[in-house]
């Protein structure tokens, strides 16, 4: 096993945080840095049952949290971790390879859901495998799961650069643009815990959208591709390759994603006029 410090970052995240901590504590990995959000609920005491590495923070967003694990990390190799993943054996380990073995500087995990019963469970799941789960380089990644080296961290930073709503879209856009840091997807898979029903993914694409919206207001440039990303490619083009390929669950999906995520950023270029 590398030295890999994993950093996991939550807000009351009680539900979740102990199988996905007991599956990172399996892994036995150098250390693991659980960065809390100022939890309302008992976070942190389950969180302190499986490391004595538990920072409270007031830095007021999620991605400034991953800033401060980071900084706090002791080793090399850093993977970021989130509350709703869950760790199959050797998952590290493979992720450490996945990262040689493909010369990048971030890999990211495939994703496969943890609970696969329900429309919408599958849906996602389906989603993954249609637009995510295909091992190499990429032009975007998300955050997590994923193993950095922490070399990344020198040139681009989650604080206070980041958007505060959605992290990776705004990191890796300037990391592509600022560096020559590769990143991709490997063929190590992560599971995700997500909650089932319609009105929760309506409200995670909503949350989505804002953070689009974020993003167009500070990278303006990248605008025009946003809008095509939530008004044309995900509701129609990845729609139809989900229906060719018969998975029509992830056409639905998309088709949602896409058309409610254009709301949220809409929602959100109205608040920031007024």
């Amino acid at each position: 096993m590398a030295d890999i410090s994993v950093v996991v970052c939550v807000k009351n995240e009680a539900a979740r945080i102990s199988e996905c901590l007991a599956s990172i504590a399996a892994e036995k990995p150098y250390e693991i840095i659980l960065v809390d959000g100022s939890s309302t609920d008992n976070t942190v005491e389950i969180a302190r049952q499986f490391t004595d590495r538990v920072i409270v923070s007031a830095a007021g967003s999620l991605c400034a949290d991953r800033q401060v694990g980071i900084d706090a990390a002791s080793c090399a190799l850093i993977a970021m971790v989130d509350a709703d993943h869950r760790l199959p054996e050797g998952s590290l380990q493979s992720l450490a390879k996945d990262l040689e073995d493909y010369r990048l500087d971030i890999v990211q995990s495939q994703l496969r859901m943890f609970d696969n019963r329900g429309f919408w469970c599958k849906a996602e799941d389906e989603m993954w495998q249609l637009n995510h789960n295909h091992p190499g380089a990429k032009e975007m990644i998300g955050t997590a799961p994923a193993i950095y080296r922490k070399a990344v961290f020198d040139q681009v930073r989650f604080d206070p650069e980041t958007t505060k709503t959605i992290d990776d879209t705004d990191f890796i856009y300037r990391l592509k643009r600022d560096t020559g840091f590769k990143i991709g997807i490997g063929k190590t898979v992560v599971l995700q815990k997500h909650f089932s029903t319609l009105g929760d993914y309506m409200k995670k694409f909503v949350w989505y959208g804002v953070g689009d919206g974020e993003f167009c207001v500070k990278h303006r440039e990248r605008m025009p591709s946003m809008l095509f990303h939530l008004i044309v490619r995900y509701p129609f083009i990845y729609s139809a390759k989900a229906c060719f390929q018969m998975k029509w669950r992830a056409g639905v999906y998309c088709f949602l994603q896409g058309l409610v995520r254009f709301y949220g950023a809409t929602k959100y270029f109205v608040s920031s006029k007024g």
